[in-house]
């Protein structure tokens, strides 16, 4: 089954479609198709994935998946949140993963407490109109570091420490970082909800 991926993010589509291979469903993103990238005016994870996906399946006529997440950090009220992406840019600074470390940790400064998750929202429809879309939460928990480690992931996985695991995310090989992952736990509820619902695999 073919869906439009919600997303031109390419490490995204790589973890997404190996998550899913088992079930026989085949992304292609949106931006193969010509589709520009929808609104995200929302403040929920799920709001922005849904309005997302029925964009995609607007636009394409196919079933779409879309996927919204971030990081939620405990001491800024659940901030960088569903701005993590744009985080520097509200700050005035650029759009990039090394300058929304760089304001995450400024903001950080003199803070004790320093839990946070990761949260993904992984939303999927079968049309722009499904009454019924399938909606899966996955949250992994963790402390902010004081500084970047290791060289892998993107994002804030260079931050991200994961004490049961070793290391911080950027450090877990690709592997790993599937299997424990918000995305990979959000993605296992989808997969039943897949077979469940969609009656697919």
């Amino acid at each position: 089954m073919k869906l439009v991926l919600a997303s031109n993010n390419a490490k995204k589509l790589v973890e997404l479609q190996a998550l899913f291979a088992p079930l026989g469903i085949e992304l292609v993103t949106q931006g193969r198709l010509g589709i520009p990238e929808a609104e995200e005016p929302f403040e929920t994870f799920a709001e922005n994935a849904l309005a997302k996906a029925r964009h995609a399946a607007r636009a394409s006529g196919l079933p779409a998946l879309a996927d919204d997440s971030g990081l939620s950090v405990d001491a800024l009220g659940g901030a960088p949140g569903v701005r993590s992406a744009r985080y520097a840019l509200d700050a005035g600074g650029e759009k990039s993963d090394a300058a929304n470390n760089e304001r995450l940790l400024r903001e950080l400064t003199s803070v004790a407490d320093r839990r946070a998750r990761f949260v993904c929202a992984l939303v999927a429809v079968r049309s722009a109109d499904d009454p019924e879309p399938l909606i899966a939460m996955g949250r992994w928990a963790g402390e902010i570091l004081a500084q970047p480690s290791g060289a892998g992931g993107f994002g804030y996985d260079p931050l991200m420490q994961i004490a049961p695991l070793g290391g911080s995310v950027a450090s877990l090989s690709a592997e790993v970082k599937n299997r424990h992952s918000h995305r990979a736990l959000a993605a296992a509820q989808l997969m039943v909800q897949f077979r469940e619902v969609w009656h697919l695999g």
